[in-house]
């Protein structure tokens, strides 16, 4: 039981160091709305190219995007069920409108 839990823990340790990146994070919450290509992605994050690059190879290794290829671009997509579920509830918790203020 203990050595499960400690695996258990290193897997979410991995996963939330993953998503602790700020352009990681960000990347990850633009393809919420679909697949993109980097060249999409570094528009729509204002970094290089070659630093979104960077950043999907990594998300991809640890299985949170999957690519498709069609001719010359890559697509890249969400392809964890767990990141969708982490994405969604952080947007729950800091992007969501807050409630009007109550009137005192």
């Amino acid at each position: 039981m203990k050595d499960e839990m400690i695996a258990q823990i290193d897997r979410a340790s991995i996963f939330l160091k993953t998503l602790s990146g700020r352009s990681r994070l960000l990347l990850l919450c633009h393809l919420t709305d679909g697949e993109k290509s980097v060249g999409e992605l570094a528009k729509l994050t204002g970094a290089r190219d070659t630093a979104v690059s960077q950043q999907l190879a990594l998300l991809r290794r640890e299985g949170m995007v999957s690519a498709r290829r069609a001719g010359q671009m890559i697509f890249y997509s969400l392809a964890s069920a767990e990141a969708r579920g982490m994405l969604e509830s952080l947007h729950g918790l800091f992007c969501a409108e807050a409630p009007a203020e109550i009137a005192a």
